[in-house]
């Protein structure tokens, strides 16, 4: 889970559906919704305008902390294991 800080959608918080690493985007479950044309085709015989999530960069958005819920900046931490892995910094909860 997401918040989006900047842009249009500001406030929002949405699951992340896919990233682009090339590109720095994240596709966020019903944030930067755009209208695309589509042609007749066997998904959707009639055509037409389709609503659906556009790109948004990654600089735009911070983790969700699991815990208190709300944005939250991510710390890296060793845990028992000896492992190196993330964590909210408002909670300190490990982040899955």
């Amino acid at each position: 889970m997401v918040y989006v800080n900047a842009g249009n959608d500001k406030g929002k918080t949405g699951k992340v559906l896919a990233v682009d690493t090339e590109k720095n985007r994240a596709i966020v479950e019903g944030v930067n919704m755009v209208s695309k044309h589509t042609k007749p085709n066997s998904k959707n015989p009639q055509g037409g305008i389709v609503k659906q999530e556009a790109g948004i960069h990654v600089s735009n958005l911070q983790v969700v902390d699991p815990v208190k819920g709300g944005a939250t900046k991510i710390g890296r931490r060793l845990n028992d294991k000896g492992k190196l892995v993330r964590y909210a910094k408002k909670s300190g909860e490990e982040i899955k």
